[in-house]
């Protein structure tokens, strides 16, 4: 009726005109954004994911170009331990439903792209998370809010509608093409808009503009049916199982090696890109312009050469990005030996992503960050903004933290991080503090063992996210997964205050002696060597005092700490399973015993009442469980005697574990032989 519809157009109006507030808002449904929409779900936050396209992880429905993602899918481990298969599912995120993995779109090791974004959906749907889709943020400003930290975000969509916030989450990724402006620029196609079909590159050669993995996939499709591929760059090729950075040249992608040392037409190549210029040859353009419009008439269009030189050897320049530069301008090569003097039928950018800054006015901008050439925004040691309180970059786009040297860029590393977002977050906002385990000082040994074989998150943010140990006397306190930069902040993000006794700081990381990564001898088995360790192995640095902004600057070149106090590696181990008793449990052991000045050694109840009746102080696994009657109630004879000789009085447990159990006085004026049974000689 008229009048439902003038009410209808009456709510529209107030719609278009209304905000929206939410306590957090997280821009953009991919694996990052929803990853930190589970958690504050979790924790019954007040938040709204927005994402401007139709459905989650957008991304890639497009990319890779070529289809095959190069995150693994290993669901075969030998093993049911669903942490432990995580450091081998690099794409599946974390939940509490252990069944929400990708392994139930796609069986492959090296999944369809399409698998990706279908799993990004059941896991939204499965877990019930708030995302509002069809909302194309164009504007982002800081404003003043009545909140105590006196500042919010608002975001306003593409009609017109603002959304404000009081923490403002970003996860949009990296998707502006990253390009280079040279003499002829607009003559190169770029990665996101080539023709996929290999048919298209028939018998042409190419040459592509870059040599990560997007220059290799697209090398690699083509490989069979163009004449030849050139790759050019000013860096050579990195081999991700060289440099252990999953983000270099993977195995997957890398044939074209084979067809260049072969000597099979391709090739790689090292130049700048901002100095070279593409021009087409020099034929006459009424031709050209007779033979374009024929082609085209027929459905195909046939393209001039292009040649590549560099932008100081042409005789004229119309400036950078020009067409109009030709090869008549083209000088005979300086060097007739020149690599590139051949031409080719068509030139491709591969040269990766950016971050999209031009959405933020001056107000909420994060700047560029001082690595990865300015793509990425600089953000803290705990992912906020650098000058824009408030704003916490997720995902990809925080990659500038650990860029080439961890797995932040990619969600088998940034789940993890997302998580220790979180939880900064929860102390910050809603005073919870960093979740801890207390452990007796006696298991302090056997969590460590589990960690190091467990764990997924130091496995994979290695040198970047560790295990905080603090310690208490008998007791410890344990955080896992904070972030190893962040430690001179480590009470202000956690909520934990040191004690006396300091921390020990447990991290998995890569050795810095460069070796042939599959030469012989390249990797360590002596235990006595395990400093030399090359490969993934798990480092304790033992600290008295927590260290200051000023020692992590000045660390020592490739190590993810200052200089420590005290330090053991424990050796790499080619199963990556460190619980060898010589090799990796007593040299362990040993060095928590320096740490700590006391025995960590266990006992059967027989010695632990041997050391009780001959010793002032027994070892702490025998006050921590024998004293509190653990470890004699198999055996009634010597439970009797403890029991009849005051150890066990009846009703009674030893002393909190703060302090020191009183030791009966009986053994005195039994005229027992009182001494110490610890021996820390090394």
């Amino acid at each position: 009726s008229p009048t439902n519809k003038f009410l209808h157009c009456l709510l529209l109006v107030h719609s278009h005109n209304s905000t929206r507030h939410h306590d957090y808002c997280v821009l953009g449904a991919g694996p990052a954004g929803l990853q930190m929409g589970h958690f504050l779900s979790k924790s019954q936050r007040d938040y709204i994911i927005l994402e401007r396209n139709s459905g989650p992880g957008s991304f890639f429905n497009i990319y890779p170009r070529h289809r095959k993602l190069i995150s693994i899918n290993k669901i075969y481990t030998g093993r049911r331990n669903r942490e432990f298969n995580l450091r081998h599912d690099w794409n599946s995120l974390l939940s509490d439903r252990p069944d929400l993995l990708l392994q139930r779109v796609s069986r492959e090791l090296y999944p369809d792209a399409d698998s990706f974004p279908r799993y990004l959906s059941m896991y939204v749907k499965e877990l019930g998370l708030k995302v509002q889709y069809g909302v194309d943020i164009g504007k982002i400003r800081a404003s003043e809010t009545e909140s105590p930290r006196g500042r919010g975000y608002i975001l306003t969509d593409q009609r017109g509608l603002d959304y404000t916030c009081r923490v403002l989450l970003v996860s949009t990724g990296l998707w502006d093409p990253q390009k280079v402006q040279f003499e002829g620029s607009d003559l190169v196609e770029g990665y996101e808009s080539i023709p996929v079909d290999p048919e298209e590159y028939k018998d042409q050669a190419v040459l592509i503009l870059g040599k990560g993995n997007s220059a290799f996939e697209t090398a690699q499709s083509i490989l069979g049916r163009a004449s030849r591929i050139h790759l050019y760059s000013p860096s050579p090729v990195r081999l991700a199982w060289q440099t252990h950075y999953v983000g270099d040249l993977r195995a997957v992608n890398n044939e074209l090696l084979d067809t260049y040392q072969l000597k099979s037409l391709d090739g790689l190549v090292e130049g700048g890109l901002e100095d070279i210029a593409i021009v087409r040859n020099g034929e006459d353009e009424k031709k050209r312009s007779g033979r374009k419009k024929k082609c085209r008439s027929s459905g195909k269009e046939k393209r001039g050469k292009l040649f590549l030189t560099l932008s100081e050897l042409l005789d004229s320049s119309d400036g950078k990005n020009s067409s109009k530069v030709t090869a008549t301008n083209l000088p005979v090569y300086h060097n007739d030996n020149f690599s590139l003097r051949q031409p080719y039928d068509r030139v491709i950018r591969c040269l990766g992503f950016r971050f999209n800054f031009s959405i933020f006015d001056g107000s909420a901008r994060p700047p560029s960050s001082e690595g990865a050439r300015g793509r990425l925004p600089g953000v803290t040691a705990w992912y906020e903004g650098r000058g824009t309180p408030d704003l916490f970059v997720l995902g990809t786009a925080a990659h500038s933290r650990d860029y080439r040297s961890s797995a932040g860029g990619f969600v088998h590393g940034f789940r993890y991080t997302v998580r220790a977002v979180h939880r900064v977050l929860e102390l910050r906002y809603h005073s919870n503090s960093w979740p801890s385990i207390k452990l007796s000082i006696s298991q302090l040994q056997s969590w460590l063992l589990r960690r190091v074989n467990e764990a997924s998150g130091p496995y994979q943010m290695f040198g970047v996210l560790g295990d905080i140990i603090l310690l208490r006397g008998s007791h410890c306190e344990y955080l896992e997964e904070f972030p190893l930069q962040a430690l001179p902040q480590f009470s202000s993000l956690s909520g934990h205050q040191l004690s006396k006794h300091g921390l020990l700081v447990l991290v998995l990381q890569y050795g810095l002696n460069r070796t042939d990564s599959l030469g012989p001898g390249r990797a360590e088995s002596e235990w006595t060597r395990a400093w030399r360790s090359n490969f993934l192995h798990p480092v304790l640095y033992y600290y008295d005092k927590l260290p200051t902004e000023r020692d992590m600057r000045h660390r020592p070149v490739g190590w993810p700490l200052p200089r420590p106090k005290a330090v053991h590696h424990m050796i790499e181990d080619f199963l990556t399973e460190w619980d060898g008793p010589i090799s990796h449990s007593q040299p362990l052991r040993r060095f928590l015993e320096h740490c700590l000045h006391t025995d960590l050694r266990a006992f059967y109840a027989e010695s632990c009442f041997r050391f009780s009746l001959t010793n002032r102080k027994p070892p702490l696994f025998c006050r921590q469980g024998y004293l509190r009657k653990h470890g004699v109630v198999r055996n009634r004879q010597l439970w009797q005697h403890a029991h009849e000789a005051g150890l066990m009085p009846g009703g009674q447990d030893s002393a909190s574990p703060d302090t020191d159990p009183a030791f009966p006085d009986y053994l005195t004026r039994a005229g027992a032989s009182v001494s110490s049974a610890i021996n820390l000689d090394f």
